[in-house]
């Protein structure tokens, strides 16, 4: 029997899966790669210093020659960093998938997955995405289905996932995300999932979020409170840390306005903010026709 080949780059993955981004960077010097892992390596780097928020710095190293993966998270930093020239991203975007010798990479589909949904244009996200291939396609594909409110379509793409592999940190994370989106007792599964993240690996803002959500859905909003502020610390401005921490407090009953101002800062598009200050126009018209 073939013994399989160590997962070089499983620490790396892992590390960027669960949001050690930081970590994910320091670590990424890893020997005796072969070509195609060097180049899955950089995209992992790249992608974490997205996530980061070093935008231009992902632009400014990779040039034209690089190869296809690393062209497409190009493009993932070019559309979050320059909203204004979304749509020359997308056009870039869609004349590397319609190149036949390289459309079907999987880290392009990924990538152009990731960007509509963020454009909310989920059906164009699936015909990228739809076809797997890798367990991160189909983590994203549990995504796009949760966002569409289809947990039965979300659930099959789970169930590929625990037949790749069950234990895998995405099949985990695809299962909390399920279970919180099923909810009821279901919850306390996904928290369990978050628990055993935690105690395994470092803590990071994405799994104290993930405690946090938990803790909300089974109205411990004490708890939650605590691990939002934790991962607060781990990073100022980390958007479902503020958002969660706007709608904590609410339930609360403590003022939240620090947190929503922090997130109209840091990221005036986000959903919480465009719903906050729509909210306030309708107030602020109501208050004009009383007048």
């Amino acid at each position: 029997m073939a013994v399989a080949a160590p997962d070089l780059l499983f620490g790396l993955r892992n590390n960027f899966y669960l949001g050690a981004y930081q970590a994910a960077i320091n670590n990424s010097d890893v020997p005796n790669l072969s070509p195609e892992e060097a180049v899955e390596r950089d995209s992992l780097v790249f992608r974490s210093y997205i996530a980061l928020g070093s935008h231009q710095l992902v632009i400014s190293e990779i040039d034209s020659s690089a190869p296809t993966p690393l062209q497409a998270v190009k493009l993932l930093a070019l559309y979050l960093s320059a909203p204004d020239n979304k749509e020359s991203t997308i056009s870039s975007l869609h004349e590397l998938l319609g190149d036949p010798a390289i459309g079907n990479n999987p880290i392009l589909r990924l990538i152009a997955g990731i960007i509509f949904m963020h454009e909310q244009d989920y059906n164009e996200a699936l015909k990228h995405t739809n076809v797997g291939g890798t367990l991160e396609l189909h983590a994203l594909n549990v995504q796009i289905f949760l966002k569409m409110h289809r947990s039965d379509y979300a659930e099959k793409q789970l169930r590929i996932m625990q037949q790749i592999d069950e234990d895998h940190t995405l099949t985990q994370l695809g299962s909390a995300w399920l279970n919180l989106a099923v909810g009821g007792s279901k919850v306390q599964e996904a928290y369990l999932i978050f628990q055993d993240f935690s105690e395994k690996y470092q803590m990071t803002s994405l799994v104290l979020n993930g405690k946090a959500v938990c803790c909300m859905h089974m109205g411990n909003f004490d708890e939650a409170e605590t691990l939002l502020l934790e991962a607060l610390n781990k990073d100022a401005k980390d958007p479902e840390t503020l958002a969660n921490l706007v709608v904590c407090s609410l339930h609360l009953g403590k003022p939240s306005s620090r947190y929503l101002n922090q997130l109209k800062l840091s990221h005036p598009d986000h959903m919480l903010v465009k719903r906050a200050s729509s909210a306030e126009e309708s107030f602020d018209r109501a208050v004009q026709t009383t007048a």
